[in-house]
């Protein structure tokens, strides 16, 4: 995929660092912010069941990944399998640079939301914290990110090992804690009608749903950076395989034994359940020692996606389906400097905005022109792209990718109506900017 007139990207990530990366992305603070939104979500434990789903379509939407990152282990990730599955049919250009487009409103809103729930932990320690003060210290660990991943890949792979390790502490110490005090009493009080099975119940698990699935993202995020993978047709698959199962297993213990600890009504308002629930278990020096672990936490995760983030732009750019501005590399670090700069500099934009406003505006955003078109890819590409040789094909095709397809769909469909039209306007915004970038190309 290179332009051999310039300098390459360095292969140097191995089966360890993708793992780390992935596992870094997909626990940071999200499942710390996001429980007592899920168990609003549907009014109880049962929420529960929006995890189970969730794991279910995390797993069969991983086998997508992992077929089509085997087959075209390249940077960019969607953006190059949708590139290369589609080159022949004459929206061959404009389906990649759709994707790209969605993901400059997606990918910031995705990082935007581990630097506010940064800064609302940070509140645990800062008493009355004002609106500015939490959109200042939202901002300032962006810029921290920034000044860590501005540096080459092979240091930024030892980063990525190192905070990795912090996020695996984090939630050990948690889920230790959590079944030492474990009452299946509050963890299993249901309310009334729990089960009723009407319109409300699965609209909620249509939320739930979408909150599950915001705390799975990045078990692909290796996929983002592949030009940088070693052996990548073998590491890549594996990675994503042991980062899902790893990470479904953490958020099903450390959920159920928070709210088998603090009182799921009471959960469902916490601002900081975490630090809450160490209070309860340990007293105030666990709840601080958690909470500076779950800051570290964030930190990894939003190093981790900017770091994914940053490649997607550059890749669509070198390859002359975006515009040619983000192709850049830095002359030393050999990193993309632009891509990297814009794509920072509109999270911590979106740092800005509240969390309950960002989660379902970057998955309506993203669902129909990434997963939904992968998976689409990964039919065109069995039946009508026999040259691509595919190191490892998924298991018991087609049935997880339809699985994969009708989850996604439920998702999308069950989100409020303002995020759905959201998540339809930047596409057709993303028509009118195709249009602009053809011209400006052709001068």
């Amino acid at each position: 995929m290179a332009n051999t007139g310039q300098p390459s990207l360095v292969r140097s990530l191995g089966l360890l660092e993708a793992t780390a990366l992935n596992m870094s992305n997909m626990v940071g603070v999200g499942p710390f912010i996001t429980i007592p939104l899920i168990i609003a979500s549907m009014g109880g434990p049962q929420c529960m069941l929006g995890w189970v789903i969730g794991t279910i379509i995390a797993v069969c939407d991983g086998l997508v990944w992992s077929e089509l990152a085997a087959a075209m282990p390249g940077t960019g990730g969607t953006y190059l399998y949708l590139k290369e599955s589609f080159s022949r049919t004459r929206f061959g250009k404009l389906i990649p640079f759709l994707f790209i487009w969605q993901f400059i409103f997606s990918g910031p809103l995705e990082i935007a939301s581990g630097y506010i729930g940064f800064a609302q932990y940070t509140s645990y320690f800062w008493q009355g914290m004002g609106v500015w003060e939490t959109r200042a210290v939202a901002a300032g660990a962006g810029v921290l990110v920034m000044i860590l991943l501005y540096r080459n890949i092979t240091a930024v792979g030892r980063l990525t090992v190192i905070l990795w390790s912090g996020m695996l502490i984090t939630v050990l110490v948690m889920i230790g804690a959590g079944i030492a005090k474990f009452d299946p009493k509050l963890a299993f009080d249901f309310p009334p009608d729990a089960f009723s099975f009407s319109r409300g119940f699965f609209m909620g698990l249509g939320g739930a749903m979408l909150i599950a699935m915001y705390d799975f993202l990045g078990y692909y995020d290796v996929c983002l950076v592949a030009g940088e993978v070693k052996n990548p047709s073998r590491v890549i698959p594996r990675a994503i395989l042991i980062s899902v199962v790893a990470v479904a297993m953490i958020y099903s213990v450390m959920n159920l034994t928070i709210i088998g600890v603090v009182p799921w009504r009471e959960a469902m308002q916490s601002k900081f359940i975490a630090a809450t629930f160490m209070e309860r278990v340990g007293g105030t020096w666990a709840a601080s020692a958690v909470t500076v672990l779950i800051l570290w936490t964030s930190l990894a995760s939003c190093f981790a996606l900017t770091l994914g983030s940053s490649r997607i732009p550059y890749a669509a750019a070198l390859d002359g389906f975006f515009f040619r501005q983000f192709a850049e590399l830095h002359p030393q670090g050999r990193f993309p400097t632009v891509s990297l700069l814009v794509m920072g500099g509109l999270a911590i934009a979106a740092s800005l905005l509240p969390l309950d406003a960002v989660l379902p505006a970057l998955m309506a955003a993203r669902i129909l022109v990434q997963f939904v078109a992968q998976i689409a890819a990964v039919y065109w590409l069995r039946a009508h792209r026999p040259d691509i040789e595919r190191p490892f094909r998924m298991w018991l095709y087609p049935l997880p990718a339809v699985l994969a397809l009708v989850g996604w769909l439920y998702i999308f469909g069950t989100a409020e109506v303002g995020y759905i039209a959201y998540g339809v306007a930047t596409l057709v915004a993303g028509l009118a900017a195709f249009a602009i970038w053809r011209k400006i190309e052709s001068i």
